[in-house]
């Protein structure tokens, strides 16, 4: 059978080693008593140090769950078909929700959401919406793997990237802006707008005002589209705190104007609420037709009734969806410190970081040479020797080789200090060897420099007795 080219073409990504690394870890998954010597899943950016506090909110709450409403069952209204709107009632949550995050500072209007199944379709509809075949989307290095397959692989469109470096801590700079706008122009791609994610993955960090200020002069200045994923913005756990570019433009008054339409969100719950399985998210525009048309293409991947019904459910109650946020961002800071502390005592350092569920950490000293082979060599021994699936930098188009992605959330407390005792013992082995070797070179230089004084010295003596 021949599948079309659509099918069959590798531009989905999944020969990265990003995907490669989770198809080993699924053939020997770490388990505390049936696999104890298995792969820990350290590549999986998943949210489950708050999901205690959902479990406790449902059984106080069993009538979301069981799809009542005042005692009543509403199972038949909720099974029967719905439209691609949504339900108004988890419409309005989300948009509160979402407000919540940003301190309240700026406010959604629920009828420019559009609720799609995860962020993975609400950056795909807005690619359809936006852009044609052949045209391109500016990235920031290093950005999230799945977006090869995410913005690419169905729409057509090309990605160009923005080459950030850890020179200043991966931060975009008007120069590595321009570069990328006539890299693309030298490839005759027309560009369509900019893509970031705030915060950041795989870096963990919240964009600045200063960037988010230049990323607004720059869309303005070429008349083209900025998309913000925000799918990370609950998780912002430390100073500074993070910053939406709905309140850039808001504070900057472009409400209402031509660029205030050019400015798109994607949000999600998979990552703030630890609820990715449920596929809940979300677009948000300013532009009516963006937000029609995306409305339409919706319907290839809804949010099922039960699901918003529920969840419309536990994001109305404020004083649950605000203490969620408070206690869920005081988890992660502690997580976050505990394997910043275990990796610094292993002599490996992170990224300065505030945010997201992951950090990104520098073991460029750790490579045998300064090489992107060098990298995937140190990769597949922390994979197979060492049992631990972290994610490359070079999965993640970073141009610098020796930085890796290390997720902190998905696991307890017990497997996390785990993955940090394996990585301590297989850096003390590396540097024990390259010890033993230093030891070798040194003996062996100093056997030669014995050898060399003593044919220095006997030369000499053979010279004075010709001498006599």
């Amino acid at each position: 059978m021949t599948l079309s080219k659509k099918a069959s073409c590798n531009s989905h990504g999944q020969d990265s080693s990003y995907f490669l690394g989770w198809q080993e870890y699924e053939k020997n998954p770490y388990d505390e008593v049936r696999n104890p010597n298995g792969i820990i899943q350290m590549g999986l950016a998943e949210n489950q140090l708050s999901f205690d506090l959902l479990e406790s909110w449902l059984a106080e709450n069993p009538d979301a769950a069981a799809f009542k409403r005042n005692g009543e069952s509403i199972f038949r209204e909720l099974a029967l078909f719905q439209d691609y709107h949504g339900l108004p009632a988890f419409k309005n949550a989300m948009a509160e929700f979402m407000s919540e995050i940003r301190g309240n500072k700026v406010s959604f209007d629920p009828n420019n959401l559009v609720l799609t199944a995860g962020a993975t379709s609400a950056n795909e509809t807005l690619i359809f919406c936006l852009a044609e075949p052949g045209e391109a989307f500016l990235l920031p290095t290093p950005y999230y793997p799945g977006f090869d397959r995410d913005l690419k692989w169905r729409t057509g469109v090309e990605i160009v990237p923005i080459q950030c470096t850890s020179s200043n801590g991966f931060r975009i700079t008007a120069p590595a802006l321009e570069e990328a706008y006539q890299l693309a122009q030298k490839r005759n791609l027309k560009v369509k707008g900019v893509l970031v994610t705030n915060p950041s993955n795989p870096l963990g960090i919240t964009l600045t005002r200063q960037e988010l200020n230049l990323l607004v002069n720059f869309i303005d200045a070429k008349g083209i589209h900025l998309i913000s994923d925000e799918i990370y913005s609950g998780t912002a756990f430390d100073s500074p705190n993070f910053v939406s570019i709905m309140e850039v433009l808001v504070n900057r008054n472009y409400v209402n104007t031509q660029l205030w339409n050019r400015v798109h969100i994607v949000y999600s719950l998979s990552k703030d609420l630890g609820l990715p399985g449920f596929r809940v998210g979300a677009i948000y525009s300013n532009d009516h037709m963006v937000v029609a048309a995306a409305t339409k293409m919706s319907s290839f991947g809804l949010v099922s009734s039960q699901t918003q019904y529920l969840l419309s459910a536990m994001l109305s109650d404020k004083k649950f969806a605000e203490s969620y946020i408070v206690e869920n961002r005081r988890r992660l800071k502690n997580r976050h410190a505990m394997l910043v502390r275990g990796l610094q005592k292993t002599g490996i350092p992170c990224l300065e970081s505030n945010a997201g569920l992951f950090c990104w950490v520098d073991m460029r000293h750790l490579l045998s040479s300064k090489t992107f082979e060098a990298e995937m060599e140190l990769w597949k021994k922390i994979v197979y020797e060492v049992g631990l699936n972290i994610s490359p930098g070079s999965s993640c188009h970073c141009v610098e080789p020796g930085w890796f992605r290390v997720c902190f959330a998905n696991m307890s407390e017990d497997t996390l200090d785990l993955a940090i005792q394996r990585l301590t013992s297989f850096v003390n082995a590396i540097s024990s060897s390259e010890n033993k070797n230093r030891f070798s070179q040194n003996s062996s230089k100093s056997s030669r420099r014995k050898l060399l004084t003593k044919w220095v010295f006997r030369l000499s003596f053979h010279d004075r007795e010709r001498e006599r």
